[in-house]
């Protein structure tokens, strides 16, 4: 019989960073940071022959040093970092589509993508793929985004994306077949599309494709071991620079397929990563700029109120709707859940904490609906399909609603406002902001047009923060509302 030929090869791995640049001291421990991350990939390499380090998207928002620095700060920190390849996530977007290519020129590694295009003439804004050659070795890359990118992307007529998990799997298929007679050793899919559409997109390939592995990222999934869907391992490393995936794999590389496999993740702590002092000297240049500036006393809040997850109700996600709506004369603010990206904030608030906590400068647009279209709109909002996606968007709503959703159900179980039922031909002023205005269709439910006939749509605020951090200025010892407005049921 004849032996096989085995490689070994070693893929680092990590995604949704957002700028999670510093480390954390955790009891007795430091914890994350750039530093002990470069620190661990630098080690690895120096004890493995053949290592790889790629990154599933989302390099970019969560800390003051990338907003401030629009994501160039990111991208020298990463060229130190050193990753083989990354591919787009759906905040790199977040800046714009020309500030996202300018900061591709910057980048001293691949940034690839096959599912972002130009749609006046189908050409590709990036790299589909990426081939890299280690230890005689041919690894196939390539980089799928997620349809929360189109969303964003539509704000340019010129931008374009494909629209589901479906249409990816054939781009995928065209690539890997256009690279049969390359002898690929091994091919990775980079997505950030989430861990539950990983599932369904693996379903969805050829096995002749001979997709290998799948690193993903976008939904933060906290996994102990791989995922194995169609026989292709799916896997993620949760959530910024706390952790490191790592693959450690014989590949055969006669049958150009896995052997066989182990994988971990790994903790980034001062206990077994050593610092990159080169980093931190980049990051501290940095830092000086932001620290002054940031570093300005805002408010001091009655305690520290928390946000620990999306799809569910927060303190503060009331206590920022409750000031959006009296700010800007609302009936109701219904405030993207997702736009708040900290567990917690106070009792002290710096505008280094308020912009951690809400990164994103969009408009605030104030529709007006009947009652009958305000409820058929939160009806789409909660439909089945949507309470089973990891993309559903979900909101944080300002007194006076009140929502109950059952999960078991999959339906509105009661809806009313200022405690009584929505009259069907009442008029209310909904404030939204401009990432869900903007994809009202697909979010909402509703079509610009139609809900134009009730009043014009206008921009009451050019920006979210401006307004949270006007009214904060001017309050103290706010105490966060006790009612409960939105309810998940099991």
């Amino acid at each position: 019989m004849k032996e096989k030929n085995l490689k070994k090869l070693t893929i680092l791995h990590s995604n949704d960073m957002h700028g999670d640049f510093q480390a954390e001291q955790v009891d007795d421990k430091l914890i994350g940071g750039v530093s002990f991350l470069s620190g661990y990939i630098q080690r690895a390499r120096a004890e493995e022959e053949n290592v790889l380090y790629v990154v599933s998207g989302d390099m970019f928002r969560g800390s003051v040093i990338d907003s401030e620095f629009k994501g160039l700060s990111t991208i020298e920190i990463m060229n130190l970092l050193g990753p083989d390849v990354a591919t787009l996530g759906n905040h790199e977007i977040d800046y714009g589509i020309g500030h996202l290519l300018f900061l591709e020129k910057c980048a001293r590694f691949p940034i690839i993508n096959a599912n972002l295009y130009l749609t006046t003439n189908q050409l590709r804004l990036f790299k589909s793929h990426e081939m890299v050659k280690i230890g005689g070795m041919k690894i196939l890359f390539i980089g799928i985004l997620t349809e929360e990118v189109l969303a964003q992307a539509r704000q340019d007529r010129l931008i374009g994306s494909f629209v589901d998990v479906r249409e990816a799997a054939a781009e995928v298929g065209k690539i890997c077949n256009a690279y049969q007679t390359e002898d690929v050793d091994l091919t990775v899919l980079l997505t950030h599309i989430g861990f539950e559409q990983d599932k369904q997109l693996a379903a969805l390939l050829d096995p002749r494709w001979g997709i290998d592995l799948i690193i993903g990222g976008h939904s933060h999934t906290f996994l102990e071991q791989p995922h194995v869907e169609a026989g292709i391992p799916i896997v993620q490393a949760v959530t910024g620079t706390d952790q490191i995936g790592r693959f450690d794999i014989l590949v055969d590389t006669d049958k150009n397929a896995v052997d066989s496999y182990t994988w971990e993740l790994i903790p980034i702590d001062d206990s077994h990563c050593p610092r990159d002092t080169a980093l931190e000297t980049l990051i501290g240049k940095y830092q000086a700029v932001t620290t002054e500036k940031y570093s300005r006393y805002i408010t001091r809040l009655a305690d520290t109120y928390t946000h620990p997850r999306r799809d569910r109700e927060s303190q503060l996600g009331k206590l920022f709707a409750d000031i959006l709506r009296d700010s800007l004369g609302l009936d109701i603010m219904m405030l993207g859940s997702g736009s708040l990206r900290m567990p917690q904030m106070g009792p002290i608030v710096t505008l280094k904490e308020l912009t951690q906590m809400f990164p994103f400068h969009e408009e605030i647009f104030r529709i007006t609906l009947t009652g009958q279209q305000l409820k058929d709109m939160l009806t789409h909002v909660y439909r089945p399909e949507a309470l089973k996606s990891d993309h559903a968007e979900y909101y944080q709503y300002s007194k006076g609603m009140k929502i109950v959703v059952s999960l078991g159900e999959e339906r509105i179980k009661e809806l009313s406002f200022e405690g009584a039922e929505i009259p069907d031909d009442k008029r209310f002023r909904i404030g939204i902001q401009g990432y869900h205005f903007k994809n009202m269709e697909e979010i909402l439910g509703l079509k610009e047009e139609m809900v134009a006939k009730n009043a014009p749509c206008k921009v009451v605020a050019t920006t979210v923060l401006d307004v949270l951090e006007e009214i904060l200025c001017q309050m103290e010892l706010l105490v966060c509302p006790e009612d409960e407005r939105w309810i998940m049921m099991p």
